[in-house]
């Protein structure tokens, strides 16, 4: 008798609807929204802008949401972003989004593991050679646990999204409460002033920033149980869950500091609680971050490995990278795969230097997955489709809208470097056609 198995090609449905908001809400509350509100202070300059900016953020990234979870809903298979490309408009474009994946995760794991090393140095001496072993060491372990069960990767990540939010809902309380009040208190004496429109649309690019992360559930939909009710519930809980968590913090700060105080910071948080709790204010920031950015980073080992398992389903990655563990279902492989890339980062760049290496993104990506719901309507008419997008089609369309505005925005405030972003992701297509006549060499050999 043959008691040999092939490894299975599918990878099992494990995660309900609990794991799939903490995948939401844990990718997107990474250290963003540590860094990005002084900027935002700055390019707004008043209460007015700085709360415009965060609302439309949020109401930006729920709209895709809203969007994207109609896509979800009718291809609950892994690679979300990819999956939903290829369907609309094939392989090609399909490609080119994985070749984008292929070029932020890697920075995007060593950033947020090299920031996590460096914080732990807050609390304990670590010369920075050794702070980049702690931050590959760190990839490599958390990579290991989702390598070993995607339970126990699901219970990592609600464990973590759950303290994250906590603690940051207790550090905006306790802001509030140690605040001085009255007149004494910046959010009191700061005047609203008018809105400077040039200036939200150059915040609002960090605020997508700190908003971004929500569709990395949808690269794991091949693994959601009852997938058309719970894709939709997570992705678009999980982004009101964030739009709160964002909008409670930055009040906070700024009952602690004032529009200019807040625009001048290199270190919001910490200033903000140093200001009302002092040293251990600062102390109880770092142990924040390190949690913050920790979950982050599962979240993202948990789910961004999945794009690249799809592809070499489809024939567009090496056929290797899309097997599953015999014992453990989890794709192996993939994880691993991006663990070495990521790793190397960490060991041969800082992270200034990550973060200038990030590219456009994947926003420009998602407008076109949402300008797909339109596409996908009309050509596939009789597709199942359990739940279609609220309010359509004014909240897909405003959600292209409002993205290709940033972007356009972004061309104009910092033009060679996302002519250089868009140049370096369009590089995908004549790879894609190189791979296609490889294949096909390697087919007829």
């Amino acid at each position: 008798m043959n008691t040999t198995s092939s490894p299975p090609r599918e990878l099992p449905r494990k995660l309900g609807l609990v794991t799939g908001m903490a995948v939401v809400v844990g990718v997107i509350i990474g250290s963003g929204i540590f860094r990005v509100p002084s900027g935002i202070a700055a390019d707004t300059g008043n209460l007015t802008g700085i709360a415009l900016v965060w609302i439309l953020g949020g109401i930006v990234a729920l709209f895709g949401a809203l969007s994207i979870a109609e896509l979800a809903a009718m291809y609950p298979a892994a690679g979300g972003p990819y999956v939903y490309l290829r369907e609309a408009y094939g392989r090609p474009l399909a490609f080119l989004f994985g070749w984008m994946w292929l070029l932020t995760t890697p920075f995007s794991w060593a950033a947020q593991s090299l920031m996590f090393a460096e914080y732990l140095g807050f609390f304990v001496p670590i010369p920075v050679p050794v702070q980049h072993v702690i931050a590959a060491v760190l990839i490599i372990l958390v990579a290991i646990a989702n390598v070993r069960s995607v339970k126990l990767g699901a219970a990592i990540q609600n464990v973590s999204t759950i303290a994250k939010v906590l603690a940051i809902v207790g550090l905006s309380t306790a802001i509030f409460f140690l605040a001085p009040g009255g007149e004494a208190n910046p959010l009191n004496a700061e005047p609203m002033g008018a809105a400077k429109w040039s200036g939200i649309g150059i915040g609002l690019i960090a605020a997508l920033w700190a908003y971004d992360g929500w569709q990395n559930l949808t690269t794991m939909s091949g693994e959601v149980k009852d997938p058309q009710r719970n894709l939709p519930l997570a992705l678009i809980g999980g982004v009101l869950v964030v739009l709160v968590v964002y909008l409670l913090i930055n009040t906070a700060y700024l009952r602690a500091l004032s529009v200019p105080q807040l625009a001048a910071s290199k270190s919001v948080a910490t200033d903000a609680a140093t200001a009302v709790m002092g040293r251990a204010g600062a102390s109880l920031i770092g142990a924040l971050v390190m949690l913050s950015v920790f979950g982050t980073l599962n979240g993202s080992i948990l789910s961004s490995p999945r794009v690249f398992f799809a592809m070499a389903e489809d024939g567009l990655f090496f056929r290797t990278v899309g097997k599953v563990h015999p014992k453990y279902e989890t794709p192996y492989v993939a994880i691993a795969f991006i663990v070495v890339i990521a790793v190397i980062y960490v060991l041969m760049r800082d992270f200034m230097q990550l973060a200038e290496g990030y590219v456009l993104g994947v926003w420009p990506f998602l407008a076109l997955c949402a300008i797909g719901v339109f596409i996908l309507r009309r050509k596939r008419p009789d597709f199942p489709r359990q739940y279609r997008v609220l309010g359509y089609p004014v909240v897909p369309a405003l959600f292209v809208l409002a993205t290709f505005a940033v972007v356009a925005n972004a061309l104009y405030a910092q033009f060679l470097s996302t002519i250089a972003s868009i140049l370096v992701t369009l590089v995908g297509l004549p790879l894609y056609y190189l791979w296609m006549r490889w294949q096909r060499r390697a087919r007829a050999a």
